[in-house]
């Protein structure tokens, strides 16, 4: 049963674009806590690439889920829809609302939405874990294109994780993945707020190029060298820090490094544009500057 006085309010959008900064004016303007869906921000190692918000950006608002967990051990959408709902169901005891902000969309709509139930079979995952460490993520991607194009353009392409669980279950079932993911909501005892930060294309990637010298400048480079022993981990496997290994394996500098991050970034924040499209109560705000985009969500929740 939805409660009606209980009210998640999710603050998603594409790197770069200023969600960090407008959740936490939205939380303290609601007088809650925030709880993070960023799915590299989870890990302790992990804190200029991931773009963690420092203590000084969390102005004081109470942040769950940020630096709770290492590298080593990796959190799934559906682990973190589990604990989750039960950090959700501890704070709501206390407050009507709690935020929720980032980028990753598959964790995002795990909580607010449930993971559809598709089948699971342990060898063939590990026939293509196989077939990844063999021939590469690349090989897997050509697959996965001529076997489900649609799901080809919407999933993370720097992420093996998504791309053989796809094959797996188009394995099992003999058909698209995409087709498979129904999107069907499970009833959670809250209510959903979704919303959507918007940029015009040509601001976005100025604020993701920009983002990335800053990240450099903060001393991304060394960051990625001191992590490089665990750049195995699919958390390392991500933009910001695969490019800089590639540049060290090929003494590259970081001038070419810096390129290729932000290049990346721009194709990632794509991506996560095409999953936040396809979610239908998502409402969409348009940013232009942070104290009018927090006024304009906190319009919208309170009415």
């Amino acid at each position: 049963m939805v409660s009606s006085s209980k009210h998640l309010i999710i603050i998603a959008g594409p790197t770069a674009s200023g969600k960090t900064s407008v959740a936490v004016e939205v939380a303290k303007g609601l007088d809650c806590s925030i709880v993070s869906a960023d799915s590299r921000q989870f890990y302790k190692e992990l804190n200029i690439g991931s773009a963690k918000p420092s203590t000084e950006d969390m102005k004081g608002v109470p942040h769950y889920f940020v630096d709770f967990e290492t590298v080593t051990n990796p959190i799934s959408a559906g682990e973190f829809e589990r604990i989750c709902l039960d950090k959700l169901a501890s704070l709501f005891q206390e407050k009507d609302h709690v935020v929720m902000v980032g980028g990753s969309g598959m964790f995002i709509n795990a909580v607010a939405f449930g993971l559809d139930p598709l089948p699971h079979s342990k060898e063939i995952r590990e026939k293509w874990n196989t077939i990844h460490q063999e021939k590469g993520l690349d090989y897997l991607l050509e697959i996965l294109k001529v076997k489900d194009v649609t799901y080809y353009n919407q999933v993370d392409r720097s992420n093996p994780v998504r791309i053989i669980r796809a094959l797996e279950v188009i394995d099992i079932t003999n058909t698209t993945y995409s087709s498979q993911r129904k999107g069907k909501s499970v009833k959670r005892p809250f209510n959903v707020h979704y919303f959507v930060l918007k940029h015009e294309r040509e601001t976005l990637y100025k604020r993701i190029n920009e983002r990335v010298i800053k990240m450099m400048v903060e001393g991304l480079w060394n960051e990625a060298v001191s992590l490089e022993h665990f750049r195995n981990f699919q958390s390392l496997n991500t933009v910001g820090y695969k490019e800089i290994f590639h540049a060290l394996d090929n003494n590259l500098s970081q001038a070419h490094a810096i390129q290729e991050i932000q290049k990346n970034t721009r194709r990632y924040a794509k991506r996560q544009l095409t999953w936040f499209r396809q979610v239908e109560s998502a409402i969409w705000i348009k940013y232009k500057n942070e104290e009018k985009t927090v006024l304009e969500i906190l319009k919208q929740i309170k009415g």
